[in-house]
């Protein structure tokens, strides 16, 4: 299993009692999602280690749990994963339909404004504190756009397509001559 065929899930923190408990931190929208969670990887020194979990305890109020490893006992052996990053592999995700996407599953969609037509592929997805943005570049100049549901119309999976609404004059102050 590499990175590329995985997703993030989050971090260990630090060590959890004396018998091998850690916390962790999880990066994810609703932790409850994965209180049945049997299986992690934890990118030890470069390398995914499949770890698989005795117990988990998940902790709303800062997206934490505590978790339990299988053969890992005792604070020493705990300590040595502590800051190491957990990962979830890509086909674990649920399929999700309509216009709600995963930022990886749409790198490389052409993005299609309503009005203007083709801006080009979405090369990346930024995301910033206030908003995620698809990063395109047409004619060789960058364009974001808002990955806001508002904005929006439709994503077509098969056609690898994204059609978007943009806020009036939002591409202008892109495409306009220097």
């Amino acid at each position: 299993m590499t990175k590329d065929e995985c997703y993030y899930l989050g971090k260990i923190t630090r060590t959890n009692g004396h018998q091998g408990g850690l916390s962790i931190y999880l990066d994810v929208d609703n932790p409850y999602e994965y209180e049945t969670l049997d299986a992690v990887f934890v990118d030890f020194r470069g390398s995914l280690i499949p770890y698989f979990i005795d117990k988990i305890t998940i902790h709303t109020s800062k997206n934490t749990a505590v978790v339990y490893f299988e053969d890992v006992e005792g604070i020493d052996m705990a300590q040595n994963l502590v800051n190491s990053l957990l990962y979830l592999p890509l086909t674990s995700l649920p399929e999700l339909k309509g216009n709600k996407f995963y930022f990886h599953e749409v790198i490389g969609f052409q993005i299609i404004e309503e009005k203007f037509g083709l801006l080009g592929a979405c090369e990346n997805i930024l995301e910033y504190p206030q908003q995620a943005l698809f990063q395109v570049f047409h004619q060789g100049k960058e364009v974001l756009i808002p990955t806001n549901e508002d904005f929006i119309l439709k994503v077509d999976r098969d056609k690898k397509e994204i059609l978007v609404r943009m806020p009036e004059g939002l591409l202008a102050v892109y495409l306009e001559e220097e």
